[in-house]
């Protein structure tokens, strides 16, 4: 791995880690502003309990070493839930709204295409 690979890994990494822990102690803490805005996006309260807690751990696993599978999990995990954030504000009509959803998972793409690669999987016979 470059010297510039790992910089802009670590770059996007971090600022994933930010914004997602960010957002998902906002969304355990269910503070009321997050709770009204995930209300006027049609999600019940609980919901938030559900991606605050599964934000936090995605984020756990992504900065520690190894498990590498597990490393997939979370970075599919944060696709989906930053693809559903944005579609949802499309539907919704609140597309001006959108663009911290698409912030995360751009830098969700980018840690994840630069990532390490002890922190990828290796297939055997390909």
């Amino acid at each position: 791995m470059t010297k510039r690979n790992k910089i802009i890994y670590w770059i996007a990494t971090i600022w994933l880690a930010l914004g997602m822990i960010s957002s998902g102690i906002v969304q355990l803490f269910k503070v009321k502003a997050e709770t009204d805005f995930m209300a006027n996006l049609g999600y019940p309260e609980y919901f938030q309990t559900i991606l605050g807690t599964w934000k936090i751990l995605g984020i756990v696993v992504l900065l520690i070493p190894r498990y590498p599978l597990l490393k997939e999990w979370a970075y599919a995990g944060f696709f989906f839930v930053m693809t559903g954030a944005a579609i949802s504000h499309i539907a919704s009509g609140t597309v001006s709204e959108i663009f911290p959803s698409l912030l995360l998972l751009a830098l969700t793409i980018t840690s994840w295409y630069f990532r390490p690669a002890d922190r990828k999987i290796i297939l055997a016979n390909q």
